[in-house]
């Protein structure tokens, strides 16, 4: 059997791969609310349940938070891990929703056929694509290409606090050739790619208290200090004008680009006109020596993700606030080091509080950047692959998000990740109405068997 054949298969079982994808996405695995814990072992037990249907040796390994799917199958050279995570993001608010979350549908749109429902492309109908390629492919062929390893979260979208303890416990039994994460999007909703650059996150929130209560603006306005006052000039000074982050320190270990990655990234010929103007904006705000690509590639960034004091409900109170609130996330590239950096930060702001103000720091993630190099051998069959999918040559790219889980994979187990997406960017994840093509699975489902195909 040819891999052809495999390709008629996927062609021919795509309303049944699809009718499964619908099925799990029913589950509403809220990893973040525990209200929901119930449900993310109900995913974890679907998955589990799943892999044994094709004679994978699946099991669901328990954690402190949410499970742990393992599975093993197949033997010989080389031996491939897939990633991916069965968790999904709150769905508020959910008024913005056009059906409910949990209730997903085929959808037919301008655009085309699309999957919606909460988790359509972050992360269940990317892992699914792994998932359905391998089953075509043990059908027609009767075996499994190579050893495969299946390796599957609960708790990407909560900050995954047991992905660490978990790997290290297991290292021996997870360590691959290349650990195969799907996970990331097609460059400009149409260029299949690699990612090889991931930024890095540091989150930060931080309480500015000056009276011991709230006051009334009449009576104390002007003679009282406001800590929204002190917090929006702790805002405004973090950039200067040319749009560079002004933290002590925050570009050690910041590399510039090579002149081939560089060449590469020009040749795509990247329209933020068009990137900005679909979000209804006209004009890069970040380092205004570098170019769009570089800004949210390689470049690091540091965003207000929230800000809040005082009286903010309907109408009007003239109070003076004993508290103001802000949320600060930093995007990390190269060998920054989240440590240095937020006691950098922290150093910073604490030295513009006024005598009457004090200010208290609680730390949310932290996690560096990471990068892989292409020489590695499995690479440009891999992207071959894609291209001969797509009929488009594939690229290697940079992301800007953090998908920490690539660097673990660098660190605990000495493996080396491929990250290979199909999401689009009107895909919405982690916002109401979030969609997942029906082109990006069915042709997602083609590309990984023509990777295994290459590969093997």
């Amino acid at each position: 059997m040819s891999l052809d054949d495999v390709l008629a298969r996927i062609d021919d079982d795509l309303p049944a791969a699809t009718d499964r994808l619908l099925d799990l996405l029913r589950i509403p695995s809220i990893s973040t609310d525990p209200a929901y814990k119930a449900d993310c072992d109900r995913a974890a037990d679907w998955l589990v349940a799943d892999l044994k249907s094709m004679g994978v040796e699946a099991e669901k390994r328990s954690t402190p938070g949410h499970p742990m799917v393992v599975g093993h199958v197949g033997e010989g050279k080389p031996h491939l891990l897939f990633y991916g995570h069965y968790d999904v993001q709150p769905v508020d608010p959910l008024e913005l929703w056009d059906r409910d979350p949990f209730d997903p549908a085929i959808e037919d749109t301008d655009k085309g056929r699309v999957i919606r429902g909460r988790g359509a492309a972050d992360d269940k109908g990317q892992l699914m694509t792994i998932i359905e390629a391998l089953r075509a492919w043990k059908e027609v062929k009767g075996d499994w290409p190579c050893r495969i390893t299946f390796f599957l979260e609960g708790e990407e979208e909560s900050g995954s606090p047991s992905l660490i303890p978990f790997m290290k416990e297991n290292a021996e039994e997870l360590k691959a050739d290349v650990a195969m994460i799907c996970d990331t999007g097609l460059f400009e909703s149409k260029t299949p790619a690699i990612v090889t650059m991931l930024r890095g996150l540091l989150g930060e929130e931080l309480t500015i208290t000056a009276a011991d209560k709230d006051l009334h603006s009449g009576m104390f306005g002007g003679i009282a200090m406001n800590p929204i006052r002190v917090l929006s000039k702790v805002v405004a000074s973090l950039h200067d004008d040319k749009g560079r982050i002004t933290v002590p320190g925050f570009y050690d270990g910041v590399p510039e680009l090579s002149e081939e990655l560089e060449a590469q990234w020009q040749g795509l010929a990247f329209d933020h006109a068009s990137f900005l103007g679909d979000v209804g904006l006209s004009q890069p705000a970040g380092e205004q020596d570098r170019t769009p690509l570089e800004m949210i590639w390689s470049r690091p960034t540091c965003d207000v993700n929230g800000i809040w004091g005082g009286y903010t409900g309907d109408g009007f109170k003239t109070v003076l606030p004993s508290q103001a609130h802000a949320k600060i996330s930093f995007r990390l590239v190269g060998t920054q080091d989240p440590a240095a950096i937020r006691d950098s930060f922290r150093s910073m702001v604490r030295e513009m509080m006024p005598e009457d103000c004090t200010v208290d720091f609680k730390d949310h993630s932290a996690g560096p950047a990471s990068g892989v190099e292409t020489d590695n051998p499995m690479f440009e069959p891999a992207r071959q692959a894609l291209s001969d999918e797509w009929q488009v040559p594939a690229a290697y790219i940079g992301c800007g998000g953090s998908i920490p889980i690539a660097g673990y994979f660098q660190t605990i187990l000495g493996t080396e990740p491929m990250l290979v997406g199909f999401g689009k960017d009107d895909d919405q994840i982690h916002s109401p109405n979030e969609k997942y093509d029906m082109e990006s699975f069915h042709k997602g489902i083609r590309s990984w068997a023509r990777i295994l195909d290459a590969l093997t």
